[in-house]
């Protein structure tokens, strides 16, 4: 009796009880005071930019998932638990195992409804919130229809593994989870009732119990065998660790795939005998616990140890022929699911390697070779247009085109915009900075290949006040725009909202907006006219607005008043993820003036990571360059494996206004989600302006997942998949190949060979595997408003350098480091600007710009000269003050190798040294043969000489860099390339081999 008086635990008093509700009520409170305001403020933003229907449509999908995985949940445990305890023995054997259980029992017992009902509670409620997550599957899995592909497999539509299976798959996890909760629950109150017991005389468990519990478990291997059939089919989304592929493989196929098979039927066998066994038949747990464990032996010998035997004992001895077949559908499932059956490849032979007469004459590449580096030019930008302290361009510039004076060429283009964390202590405080300095002024834009006033661009647009007749700019707006206000811009972050409208029309306008004049002297002021904005003129909306920002000045200060707005969420990136949270948004967005209406363009990708066979790649990883973090913004961590540019998203500079457009209009994937929200969510492809359509470019984000796979997806063969000998790599940085990063595609206004005119493309250079001389030149651009890849493949054997070879060739050259050492100094530094690869005349020409930063405070760079090199980057160098005058000199030096005397190994003679040829040693022959002169080397001879140069360039580069260490590993690097190079010689046994000794780097 004493025992039966204790209580396990002990009585919490009133007061403490009512402590605790207290606290919980109030954090309930808050918590849905929160809600609710976010829920509010959201509907108000999205009434604003006329999107209600994504809001309700995301808000209700969520709620009902919440509502249905949680009532399902919360229905299949809590029901598990009151069979349970209805199915309690009546009488339970005396035993010190039941008489400890007693205590609880009495505990428990006479609220075990509320017990059961609490516990099936909180699981629904962990079970709805990782439902509601899912909303975006559902809404596929609703609304997704065919793409007219079908699986090489199975022969089913790829709509079934892009719509359907991942929202399978999560419902068969969410079964297995809802049936191991439910027996392990049932199990625990069995337990406490007695159906189960570990002690005492009799069956250690009551026929309810084992029925019970029986079938669940058979439930669960039933659950297993459905499980099994889906990996059916999600084994063509995993990777095939043999060839390096993603899709199933040939032991997958034929040893994997029909296990699965077997072990489904298994497992409905297995869950008939369970039910037999334990309840109709022999009514206890051997033969179960004998089939379940038939069915973990077979599940290991037929699905693990079988595979792995016919993996290794058939396979891996013959993988090239065995796996062709399935690697032949990775190549063609990826280049489908990413596009890359629209690129063009051609032959480029590029064995013109001497300047012709036609650089000088040329219309369509050369001047149109770009000068100004985006991301160095920035600075200057700043410098010369900031005229404020708080206006800024950002750390990178975009590059667009326009037709001015009926000419179209390439722009670098910036908007000055304002940036919060540039005021002052006194101009932050809560009035200034949401009041007073609300926007940027101006679009800023220089033509790209020209450079004025001793290396500045040439601005045509985005001035303040009074145009001077100046040389160092444009005297009128060449690119005007009707309303140059900035309210919305890529500066603007969380909490940098605007507060903007006077409360009569009599009052002084409050909001900052330009200096008065070119001066600086004065300054204007303005009143926000645009329909953008959450009206917040009223209480409620004020103290809305004050608990959703924590801000009482809402209600206290007087500038907000009955007329005003409220501009948030100001970046253009931000704007378009909130109304379309379906898209992954592009990295780069970039301003364009259409109509005289700024209007910030944002490329929008649908994806999947379901394609059948198709390579997965993260979106971080393979979108990550130099630009990286510098005005671009890094993409998610995403695992895709299908990507299309399906939308082209506006945000309107001075309103907000958030338009979608449809510009891939056979993507099944953006078909479905504009069906999920209505059908009208997207515009269609035909109401997009042909002035807006004018700016379009290709997306830099798509262009580099596309890029590197192309490096390895351009061969098409299998066998030559499997070895990878044709495989490229793209270049890291030219001026910095030490750092591991990548150089980044650049645009160019230029023509292609191939191509009938010049257009605007997105390009970038690619080299063989594990070498440095270049493969290939890639660019992506519109023809007629569809997406273009074109792929310009050089031969195998080819002698033309790559960008980081080039460098070195061009920067190392003994006259040009003569002269670069000039520019720099103890007061200024010299940076590289974008290494361009242009394809000319069956030949390359490559344009490097120099600019000089001085050290002093507030120094910007200047473009003080041009690299040029044609050919194989060696031969044919210059350093030159203008670009003119760099195809001058090159075709004086192509002038003089035609006529026999071959330039010098340092570029263009230095002024004044009397034209005598420099006496550095050639690192490799020249491609020209010239009388007397050895032939060119070719093959391995010519693939060790070219090894040779590079190390020299690396010698020369560590001695100017004055890093010893470095300086050591490019000795070292040299001697090895060396000796392979006389191993070489040996090997050719002197047929090919050069009339004098292998080179040696200069002093």
């Amino acid at each position: 009796m004493v025992m039966r008086s204790s209580s396990p635990l002990p009585r919490m008093s009133r007061r403490g009880r009512v402590t605790i509700g207290v606290l919980i009520g109030v954090f309930v409170l808050f918590t849905l005071l929160g809600w609710g305001v976010q829920a509010w403020t959201d509907w108000l933003w999205f009434s604003e930019v006329d999107y209600t229907e994504v809001f309700r449509g995301v808000i209700v999908t969520r709620l009902l998932l919440f509502l249905a995985a949680g009532l399902a949940m919360g229905a299949i445990v809590g029901g598990n638990l009151w069979l349970a305890q209805r199915l309690r023995p009546r009488h339970r054997p005396h035993s010190p195992e039941q008489a400890t259980l007693e205590r609880y029992r009495m505990l428990l017992g006479p609220r075990l409804g509320l017990w059961i009902t609490a516990a099936a509670a909180i699981v629904g409620l962990f079970a709805g919130l990782s439902a509601q997550s899912r909303w975006n599957q559902w809404l596929l899995f609703r609304n997704g229809g065919d793409f007219g592909i079908v699986d090489p497999e199975f022969g089913v539509d790829v709509g079934f593994y892009v719509f359907q299976l991942p929202f399978w798959r999560f419902l068969l996890g969410l079964g297995f989870t809802a049936v191991v909760l439910a027996l392990i629950g049932s199990l625990a109150v069995h337990y406490l009732f007695g159906g189960v017991r570990l002690q005492g005389v009799g069956d250690r468990m009551s026929n309810a119990a084992r029925g019970h519990l029986s079938t669940l478990v058979a439930v669960f291997v039933l659950l297993k065998a459905v499980a099994y059939v889906l990996d059916r089919r999600s084994m063509l989304l995993e990777y095939n660790d043999g060839v390096g592929v993603y899709g199933a493989g040939y032991a997958d196929i034929n040893a994997l795939l029909p296990a699965k098979e077997i072990l489904a039927y298994i497992s409905v066998v297995v869950a008939i005998a369970i039910i037999v066994f334990s309840n109709a038949w022999m009514r206890n747990l051997v033969w179960p616990g004998i089939s379940l464990a038939l069915l973990g032996v077979s599940a290991v010998a037929i699905g693990g140890i079988y595979p792995w035997a016919v993996q290794t004992f058939e396979v891996k001895p013959s993988a090239r022929d065995k796996e062709a077949r399935y690697i032949e559908r990775s190549i063609e499932a990826t280049r489908a699911s990413f596009g890359l059956d629209i690129a063009q490849n051609s032959a480029y032979a590029a064995n013109n390697l001497t300047p012709s007469e036609s650089l000088a004459t040329d219309t369509s590449v050369v001047p149109n070779a770009r000068l100004l580096d985006p991301q160095l030019v920035s600075e200057t930008y700043t410098q010369l247009q900031q005229v404020r302290g708080f206006y800024d361009f950002g750390p990178k510039l975009d590059i667009d085109r326009y037709t001015v004076n009926g000419k179209t060429q390439d722009y670098v283009v910036g908007v000055r915009e304002i940036n919060y964390g540039e005021l002052t202590a006194q101009q932050s405080n809560w009035i200034n900075r949401h009041t007073v300095y609300t926007h940027g002024y101006g679009v800023v834009a220089a033509p790209a290949n020209q450079v004025v006033c001793g290396g500045q661009p040439f601005f045509v647009s985005g001035f303040l006040g009074e145009r001077a007749q100046e040389s160092c700019s444009s005297p009128t707006d060449q690119i005007p725009a009707s309303q140059p206000r900035i309210y919305y811009g890529e500066r603007m972050q969380d909490g940098d909202y605007a507060i903007v409208g006077k409360p009569n029309p009599d009052a002084n306008p409050a909001e900052f907006d330009r200096p008065a004049g070119e001066s600086g002297e004065g300054q204007s002021y303005y009143t926000y006219t645009g329909e953008g904005g959450v009206d917040i003129g009223s209480f409620s909306r004020r103290l809305l607005y004050a608990i959703k920002e924590q801000e009482a000045n809402f209600l206290l200060s007087e500038a907000v008043n009955e007329n005003s707005k409220l501009l948030y969420v100001r970046n253009p990136r931000d704007r378009v993820e909130k109304v379309a949270p379906f898209l992954t948004l592009d990295g780069d967005p970039y301003p364009a003036v259409v109509d005289g209406r700024v209007q910030w363009i944002v490329d929008g990708y649908t994806t999947a990571a379901t394609f059948p066979y198709a390579e997965r790649v993260n979106l971080q990883q393979e979108t990550t360059d130099e630009l990286t973090g510098r005005g671009t913004i890094q993409l998610a961590r995403e695992n895709v494996n299908y990507i299309r540019n399906s939308v082209k998203a506006t945000v309107d500079a001075y309103d907000g206004t958030v338009t979608l457009y449809e510009f891939d209009d056979n993507d099944p994937v953006l078909k479905a989600w504009n069906k999920a929200f209505g059908g009208d969510l997207i515009k269609p492809r035909a109401e997009i302006p042909p002035s807006l359509a004018d700016h379009f470019r290709y997306p830099a984000d798509l262009f580099k997942v596309q890029r590197n796979l192309l490096i390895r997806f351009h061969v098409t063969n299998p066998g030559d998949f499997y070895s990878g000998q044709d495989f490229w790599q793209v270049p890291n940085v030219p001026d910095a190949p030490d750092s591991g990063v990548k150089q980044p595609p650049y645009y160019l206004y230029t023509q292609f060979p191939g191509q009938e005119a010049p257009r605007f493309q997105l390009t970038s250079a690619v080299t063989p595997n594990g070498r440095q001389n270049l493969a290939a030149l890639i660019s992506g651009s519109y023809e007629d408003g569809k997406p273009t890849l074109q792929v310009l493949e050089l031969p195998d054997q080819t002698r033309v350098s790559g960008p980081v070879q080039v460098h070195q060739q061009m920067t190392n050259n003994a006259n040009i480091r003569q002269q670069l050492n000039l520019l720099s100094s103890n007061q200024a530094q010299v940076q590289y600007g974008n290494l361009l690869s242009l394809p000319f005349n069956n030949g390359m020409l490559y344009v490097e710009p120099v600019y000089v930063k001085s050290n002093q405070t507030d120094a910007y760079p200047l473009l003080q000269k041009v690299l040029l090199s044609y050919g194989d980057g060696g031969s044919f160098v210059v350093l030159a003050d203008n670009p003119a005058d760099g195809i001058k000199q090159l075709v004086e030096q192509g002038k003089r190798a035609a006529a026999g005397n071959p330039p010098p190994t340092g570029g263009e003679e230095p002024p004044g040294d009397g034209g005598e040829p420099s006496a550095t040693p050639s690192a490799t022959p020249s491609a020209t043969p010239t009388p007397g002169q050895a032939p060119p080397l070719t093959g391995e001879l010519g693939a060790a000489a070219d090894r040779v140069q590079a190390a020299i360039s690396e010698v020369r580069a560590a001695q100017a860099s004055g890093d010893f260490e470095r300086y050591g590993r490019a000795l070292k690097a040299l001697d090895e390339a060396l000796t392979a190079f006389q191993q070489a010689q040996q090997a050719a046994g002197g047929n090919n081999a050069p009339n004098n000794p292998a080179p040696s780097p200069g002093g």
